[in-house]
């Protein structure tokens, strides 16, 4: 649901339903195959989480989550391990690890997962994210306002999620960028701004309140 994660993973199959889950509860998502790709994406871009199998070939999972906590890269990592390995999963926890699911796993606890690592990183402890009468749930991608449900576009939900998640600070228009679209999408700053435009008529003009020269800010009433 909420806006950018990366998965790593190398068996196709299971990075596409991880893929296609991912996207249909509202995230921006990227996908490595293997550990190289997956170094490349985690230093090029900005992730909200990573989904994170430690059996990938040349470079393992483990070896990757080591070198980007010692490179300061914090975002929250869910690892993905072998039914019964226990010893992969107390590495990948003081590799630097958050949290890990065991394979074969139910997509629905992979995403209930990621959406309380966010929460947690961003210190929100509810599931629900509100500002007055304005409703967002992660956990349906559903939102609404005095009650009545607001149908929004993919983008509009990311750019309204992200500025609730973290509500009442000012966000750049270059990190709202980062955060709603995946890696090889056509990103172009301008939409950021008809995306804002847009969840104003939707949501009333004083949802979001534009900080002059640094920024939008969701969350201030």
């Amino acid at each position: 649901m909420y806006l950018r994660v990366l998965v790593v993973e190398d068996e196709a199959s299971i990075a596409k339903q991880l893929a296609n889950a991912l996207r249909e509860a509202g995230y921006a998502v990227d996908v490595a195959g293997d550990g190289r790709h997956a170094d490349e994406l985690a230093h090029a871009g900005v992730f909200d989480a990573v989904v994170l199998d430690l059996g990938l070939p040349g470079v393992d999972g483990l070896t990757l989550l080591r070198g980007w906590r010692a490179a300061g890269l914090r975002w929250p990592v869910l690892i993905l391990t072998a039914r019964g390995s226990w010893h992969e999963k107390v590495q990948g926890i003081d590799g630097g690890a958050d949290d890990y699911v065991s394979k074969p796993f139910r997509i629905e606890e992979v995403l209930a997962r990621i959406r309380a690592l966010i929460r947690r990183a961003s210190g929100t402890a509810h599931t629900e994210l509100r500002c007055g009468e304005l409703v967002l749930d992660p956990r349906t991608a559903r939102v609404t306002l005095a009650g009545e449900i607001v149908r929004l576009t993919s983008h509009e939900y990311r750019v309204l999620a992200y500025l609730m998640h973290h509500r009442g600070r000012v966000v750049g228009r270059s990190e709202l960028i980062e955060h709603i679209y995946a890696q090889d999408f056509d990103r172009d700053s301008n939409t950021v701004e008809v995306f804002v435009a847009r969840l104003r008529r939707k949501l009333g003009p004083r949802t979001i309140e534009t900080v002059r020269g640094l920024g939008y800010r969701a969350g201030t009433e």
